[in-house]
């Protein structure tokens, strides 16, 4: 009987450690809009997580995307400016990281300067400033005279509707 009841204990005790084995699934972890909660709030409050986070993103295209897409939604924002003014070290940190990361991206580097641009053209103040730089730019002139002749080839209405509008000012100077 005694070693009925040894052997009963022994597996009640195996049969209590091998049920109560703990197994983590991130996935249905994150599903529990608290545990999501808890998990960013552990990490944003410990730089040394925040700092592996981070590390992690960098080394993940799709992350960086993301990283870069929310960067540039909070600069437009002007919470970023606001934090700069009063952090002038930052702005330079971060002027430098920019610059950094556009030479390693040329694409990244492209798309910025297709949101200044159409930034500039946007307000009546940009446009002006864009065409005095390109008149006293012989190279955004040569620059812009190429793309005018390339779009003018690919699009024939274009270029017939500019035409007509530089006949209609060359009249206009005659009077």
């Amino acid at each position: 009987m005694k070693t009925t009841v040894k052997i009963l204990m022994v597996i009640g005790f195996l049969g209590t450690i091998t049920g109560c084995k703990s197994t983590f699934n991130a996935t249905e972890t994150l599903q529990v809009e608290e545990n999501r909660n808890a998990i960013y709030q552990e990490i944003i409050s410990n730089p040394v997580q925040l700092t592996n986070f981070i590390s992690a993103a960098r080394k993940n295209e799709a992350a960086i995307k993301i990283l870069m897409k929310t960067h540039m939604e909070q600069m437009e924002s002007g919470n970023m400016k606001m934090m700069m003014q009063k952090n002038p070290e930052m702005k330079e940190k971060m002027q430098s990281h920019m610059q950094q990361m556009m030479e390693k991206n040329p694409e990244m580097m492209e798309k910025m300067q297709d949101k200044m641009l159409n930034k500039m053209i946007e307000s009546k103040k940009g446009r002006k400033l864009l065409m005095d730089k390109i008149h006293h730019n012989d190279e955004m002139k040569s620059e812009m005279m190429k793309r005018m002749s390339q779009m003018m080839d690919e699009n024939p209405e274009m270029m017939k509707e500019m035409m007509q509008k530089m006949k209609e000012k060359m009249k206009n100077k005659e009077q």
